[in-house]
């Protein structure tokens, strides 16, 4: 130990007393100070007088101050022991000091086989996939060094799941391209045009990597189903672009001019449309916890993937354009191939299928905006057939499984109760590994005394190729099935947030009340269908043996309350009182009275040494039994207690409505109250902020096309096909038994944008002939004949590309991919139907208006009995009339 410095020839030398202890037989040499008797109740120099160093000092033991344990820096020195009249005695002359095994106070068991389980934890900003990978290839050597009969099995490893999620998005991905590829291909009926177009997809993925790598991000399985998601969006600028590009060649223009024409008249509408499509993610930022950590990297890499694909559009779309398609034929009159032209668009099936309900629907506008109406009353309908969830399942191959067992449980008790539930879960179908963990805080009276704990946690690996949710039901059936099912819970092993509807029970320092009224919740809930593993946190009173030491009584004999309950303590759970190293290894070194106390009897007869002799303990305490809570839950100043049951997957919505009209009916004891928590809170909670992000997403939407249009009605118009996106969306979630969860919502969100894409580019071109001298009436019906097979090609080629993902062909959900996908197919499908349909309609009323108005005003205005000579539309070639 440190003993001070001396200064020798102007040098500073440390000094340091005693010599280090590096064998068990050094140890036990170690020689005893001798004790002698009191003189007098206050002791006297020479006596080795009870010490209130810590727990467990004995009185007339002394010690060697420069070798033995238990010396520390900075302690006092003891008062001098009497010399000793006879042999010295050594520490192995009256105990049995040997290296042994420190009792058992925890289990680790995998497969139902004893063993030792590391684990390994990256950091936040870790590859866990690389991570997997170097662990894996250094546990291979460590199987040739532990020898033979030793086994290493990995329970939980997230990397083969996000490997094979990654894998089926990107497969899912690319068959989405091909399918992209062959609607542009049927639709233009043209290899070198649909080459020119589906380059763009590819260009905006390599962009919006190289985006994603500069802002720190990974690829994982929320960029790539970003990304997988965007491959239907990236192509439908260029798809605008190409289209009209081929119409204007179509017409005999020179490619040249035919390009710049054909690029011009849709700058400005597929330019407003992306940015569109890029803002209604700009509220994501208002959404916070998990939802908001989760969908943030996903609305960048869409972002990305959208500038990408505008930015090619209008530069290398035209120069492959230019360079690829063919040059029309020379020496023919533009006029007259311009008219054959539109003589065969006009005979098109498309155009044959689409005029007449254009026409019809313009005639009877009435009609059209009341079927408009029932279809959202209709949708309004149905929105409560909807099951509701959170985030819904991950998929992963690996299930976490907590058992409760009786307060004050032993070691032995805990083993072989969760026997049973190993055996029941190696036996289930599906399960490869199970590994068991559980521990207590001591054993005998040390549990008594409330230093056990009272669970066991079982992570199961299950087949990764097996129905997850079907293998998770199996298990919950076997284990409700046990004496204590009960007691056990299942969930997922890297679930999202909480996983659990939980009822929060709260009392003001009333614990009978908060008693009371969890127990009332408890009972109420305990029926509650769709749901499993209702249980309460509400710690049982845990048996426990009190000893309320006499302060009178024990400094009679020389001791303190502290020391009476060191010395208890000692003999219940020894604790470590130092350590040593030998032979390379810090070995602790317990100080063990050897006696051992298994009842209350023997606790109360155990000798307690003072400076007046042995003393029995009960002389010295009052013992006796009791019980109290093994622990206390407060939450402002409040007692809490949480009773919390798990929803089936999919009825979150159906739980959270049971719970509140179960509790609607308890009547509570005074100063107690409830408040719903767990997943139902974080699913409302993010519920409400994504319909704030959708509600600031609709309103920057307006704001930019009043900039795009310069007008405040136009861009109400092109609102009104938002609603009609949830039609869809909400049937093909019906259709397909998929909940209304967070992904959807985030499906609902890119729908805002992705809807009034289709509106602006049709909206565009019928202000350009408005501009141009066409009547309200003539332009609203040759902008959307001319418009509608650029908004087919587009939406088909979103819906085509999203359609493997919503299938999940690979086998796979892709976690939040398959139900985001859902959405926008079925949103865009009734959106653009609508849209082709209800714009225009909606347009020829309030242009419409507009016009004949201002016909009226110019009319007063004329001088009387004047007329207005017919004025023809001053027409560039490129613009169509109606017939």
């Amino acid at each position: 130990m440190p003993a001070g410095t001396i200064v020798e020839d102007d040098q500073s030398v440390s000094v340091q007393a005693g010599s280090a202890i590096e064998s068990l037989d050094a140890l036990k040499s170690l020689p005893l100070l001798p004790s002698t008797p009191p003189a007098d109740a206050g002791g006297t120099p020479g006596q080795d007088a009870p010490s209130e160093d810590g727990p467990g000092a004995r009185p007339g033991a002394g010690s060697d101050a420069g070798d033995q344990p238990g010396a520390s820096d900075g302690q006092a020195p003891a008062a001098p022991a009497a010399p000793a009249s006879g042999p010295v005695q050594t520490i192995g002359d009256v105990a049995s000091v040997k290296v042994t095994n420190e009792k058992q106070t925890s289990i680790t068991r995998t497969n139902g086989e004893p063993s030792l389980s590391v684990q390994v934890t990256a950091l936040p900003d870790a590859d866990i996939v690389s991570i997997s990978h170097a662990v894996n290839d250094k546990l291979d050597g460590f199987k040739d060094a532990l020898g033979a009969g030793a086994a290493i099995t990995p329970i939980f490893d997230q990397a083969p799941f996000i490997e094979e999620s990654i894998n089926h998005l990107a497969i899912e991905g690319l068959l989405g391209l091909a399918f992209a590829v062959v609607v542009i291909l049927v639709f233009l009926l043209s290899v070198r045009s649909t080459l020119v177009t589906a380059i763009s997809i590819p260009i905006s993925v390599l962009v919006t990597f190289i985006g994603l790598n500069l802002g720190g991000y990974s690829l994982n399985m929320l960029t790539l189903g970003a990304l997988t998601i965007a491959i239907g969006r990236v192509v439908d600028d260029s798809i605008v672009v190409i289209e009209n590009i081929k119409r204007h060649l179509g017409y005999g223009e020179e490619k040249r001019q035919a390009i710049l024409t054909a690029v011009k008249e849709v700058a400005g509408a597929i330019t407003a449309s992306t940015l569109t499509t890029i803002m209604v993610f700009l509220p994501i930022a208002l959404v916070g916890d998990v939802v908001g950590e989760l969908f943030r990297p996903f609305a960048l890499t869409v972002a990305i993937a959208m500038m990408s694909s505008l930015f090619v559009a209008l530069t290398i779309v035209p120069i492959l354009a230019y360079w690829f398609m063919l040059q029309p034929q020379h020496d023919v009159d533009p006029a007259e191939v311009r008219a054959a032209s539109e003589v065969k668009e006009r005979k098109s099936r498309l155009q044959r299928g689409y005029l007449p309900i254009l026409r019809g629907t313009q005639r009877h506008p009435v009609w059209t905006l009341v079927g408009a109406g029932l279809i959202l009353v209709l949708t309004a309908g149905i929105l409560p057939l909807l099951k509701v969830d959170f985030l819904g399942s991950t998929g992963q191959n690996s299930l976490q499984v907590t058992q409760e067992f009786k307060s004050g449980a032993d070691l032995k008790t805990i083993s072989t109760k969760a026997q049973a539930t190993e055996d029941a879960l190696m036996d289930s179908d599906g399960v490869e590994s199970v590994l068991l963990t559980a521990g207590v805080g001591g054993e005998g009276l040390a549990a008594m005394l409330g230093g056990g704990a009272n669970s066991a946690s079982y992570t199961v690996n299950t087949d990764p190729d097996g129905d997850q949710s079907a293998i998770s039901a199996d298990i919950q059936k076997r284990l409700a099935d046990l004496p204590d099912g009960q007691d056990v819970s299942v969930g997922e092993a890297a679930a999202y947030g909480s996983s659990t509807v939980d009822v929060i029970v709260k009392a003001h320092d009333d614990k009978s009340a908060l008693t009371e009224a969890s127990n009332q919740v408890l009972s109420a809930l305990k029926d509650t269908p769709h749901s499993t593993d209702i249980a309460s946190d509400l710690a049982a009173d845990q048996p426990t043996i009190e000893i309320q030491v006499d302060r009178k009584k024990a400094a009679q004999a020389g001791l303190t309350e502290m020391q009476v309950s060191g010395i208890v303590a000692s003999a219940a759970n020894p604790q470590a009182v130092d350590s040593i190293r030998i032979d390379g290894q810090d070995l602790s070194v317990y100080v063990d009275s050897g006696a051992s106390v298994s009842s209350l009897k023997e606790l109360k007869d155990s000798q307690v040494p003072s400076a007046s002799g042995m003393k029995k303990l009960s002389d010295l305490a009052d013992i006796k039994s009791t019980s109290v809570p093994s622990s206390v839950s407060r939450q402002g100043g409040q007692l809490v207690a949480t009773v919390s049951l798990t929803p089936d997957e999919g009825e979150l919505g159906a739980v959270t409505s049971s719970v509140t009209d179960s509790l609607d009916g308890i009547d509570l004891p005074a100063g107690a109250s409830v408040e719903i928590g767990g997943v139902s809170a974080q699913q409302t909670d993010s519920f409400e902020q994504l319909g704030l992000a959708m509600l600031v997403a609709i309103a920057i939407v307006y704001l930019l096309m009043v900039a795009e249009f310069r007008s405040l009605l136009q861009p109400l118009i092109l609102l009104v096909s938002i609603p009609f996106a949830a039609t869809g969306a909400i049937l093909l979630m019906l259709i397909s038994g998929k909940p209304l969860g967070v992904a959807s919502m985030i499906g609902l969100l890119m729908l805002i944008g992705i809807v009034v894409t289709n509106a602006i580019v049709l909206i565009d071109l019928v202000n350009q002939y408005r501009r141009q001298g066409q009547s309200v009436q003539d332009a609203v019906v040759n902008g959307a004949r001319q418009r509608l097979r650029p908004i087919l090609m587009t939406a088909l080629a979103t819906i085509f590309a999203l359609t493997p993902m919503a299938l999940g062909v690979t086998g796979s959900s892709g976690f939040i991919s398959q139900d985001l996908a859902i959405v926008v197919i079925g949103g865009l499908v009734s959106s653009t139907a609508l849209t082709l349909v209800l714009v225009p309609v909606l347009y020829q009323l309030v242009e419409g208006r507009l016009e004949k108005r201002e016909q009226r005003k110019a009319a007063k205005a004329m001088p009387h009995g004047a007329h207005a000579a017919p004025v023809e539309p001053d027409l560039p070639p490129n613009t169509a009339t109606n017939p």
